[in-house]
């Protein structure tokens, strides 16, 4: 086993439609144009949403003769955790981070490749049908009655991570399209995320408000990072790349200072 191994980020959520694969993309792309070397694996075979757009970047590299940072993926067409971890070696080998981007669904490989994260990325949408994933709070007085099944999940690999005496799983809930929610649920919502972050042990940052432009970027592959190759963009897509970067900066990542470069500023 190689002596350097990558700073693993999973993305992983068991809803689907929670803009997982767009905030992986993005981020990828944010740390390679900060110098980092990434490596992508891409564990939903069946939709490969992460994996596709960067085939569409390197069609778009290839029909505009562009050079754009990214990250290099693959698909993982599943198998058992042993073919997996084989399969994270040899990808990121020489990486200084991996992305890996699990399916919508209760997985036996998202559930391992969650568990042993360096930096477990829990995007969802500010509702409380989403929050359900992670914790239920009480009809009445949306207190946070108790822990769900997959936060327990990652409480428990958190702790056997410190017993290991290893460093522990740096567990971030990112909450996407914060901005179409009605104020007094966004308010609810916000207090039984901070009480339940508390309990089970997990970060808050503010991610990707819900905007037409993610998804037009798709068939490119490009991302809101791509200064110089997305014409005229308007004040929207403007405050949209700053939270890119207000994201990234939430995520706490460090990037090696050998091959640090500083994005360039909205």
């Amino acid at each position: 086993m190689s002596e350097h191994r990558p700073h693993r980020i999973t993305f992983a959520n068991e809803k689907g439609g929670t803009g997982k694969s767009t905030t992986a993309v993005h981020v990828a792309v944010a740390l390679a144009y900060q110098g980092a070397r990434v490596a992508a694996l891409d564990l939903d075979h069946r939709q490969r949403t992460m994996d596709r757009y960067f085939e569409n970047r390197s069609e778009t590299e290839q029909r505009r003769d562009i050079a754009l940072p990214g990250a290099i993926c693959e698909v993982v067409p599943g198998g058992d955790i042993d073919s997996f971890e084989a399969t994270a070696e040899r990808f990121g080998e020489g990486a200084d981070f991996l992305i890996i981007d699990t399916p919508g669904r209760d997985d036996p490989l998202a559930r391992h490749a969650a568990t042993t994260a360096d930096t477990l990325v829990t995007p969802m949408n500010d509702s409380f049908v989403d929050f359900d994933l992670i914790g239920q709070v009480d009809a009445e007085s949306f207190r946070v009655r108790k822990l769900s099944f997959y936060a327990e999940l990652i409480w428990e690999a958190r702790k056997a991570r410190a017993i290991d005496r290893r460093q522990e799983i740096d567990w971030v809930v990112v909450r996407n399209r914060i901005g179409h929610v009605e104020a007094r649920n966004q308010q609810r919502i916000e207090r039984a995320l901070g009480e339940l972050s508390k309990r089970a042990g997990f970060r808050t940052v503010k991610g990707l408000s819900e905007r037409v432009i993610y998804r037009e970027l798709f068939p490119s592959g490009l991302t809101l990072l791509d200064k110089g190759h997305l014409g005229e963009l308007g004040t929207s897509h403007l405050v949209a790349r700053q939270e890119m970067r207000t994201l990234l900066a939430g995520l706490h990542l460090k990037i090696p200072q050998e091959n640090r470069a500083e994005l360039e500023p909205a």
